[in-house]
């Protein structure tokens, strides 16, 4: 695999995950493209956003960094097909242990997640 793209997606999820951690909107801003939808689950209640609800959510909560959290984001695994990539994450944060799959897409030259697909699974 071409390491310079698994650099550029490991970019991306390290704005992803910062911003997470940090509730720094501008860094989630950056790793999502505008039309961006977010599909998941929350204790078995569905979950959809688009990513302005996402991003507003995340800025109105206290984030994982100021409740004293550890950082524990890691990446599971990335698999990219031409323009397209699948990142597997774990974030363990806020009493949850969630589990997402990224869509990725190179769009205008940059890596962009365009899609957020999660649950939690209890450990």
């Amino acid at each position: 695999m071409d390491t310079q793209i698994i650099q550029e997606i490991q970019a991306v999820m390290a704005n992803y995950f910062n911003g997470i951690y940090e509730g720094d909107i501008s860094r989630l801003e950056n790793a999502f493209d505008q039309k961006a939808i977010l599909y998941g689950d929350i204790n078995g209640e569905p979950y959809l956003k688009d990513l302005q609800a996402y991003i507003e959510g995340v800025a109105h909560r206290r984030s994982p960094k100021e409740q004293g959290e550890d950082f524990r984001m890691e990446m599971i695994s990335i698999e990219v097909v031409g323009n397209n990539a699948i990142v597997k994450a774990r974030l363990p944060m806020l009493g949850y242990n969630y589990y997402d799959l990224l869509s990725l897409t190179r769009l205008n030259g940059q890596w962009k997640i365009v899609n957020k697909l999660f649950t939690h699974v209890d450990v």
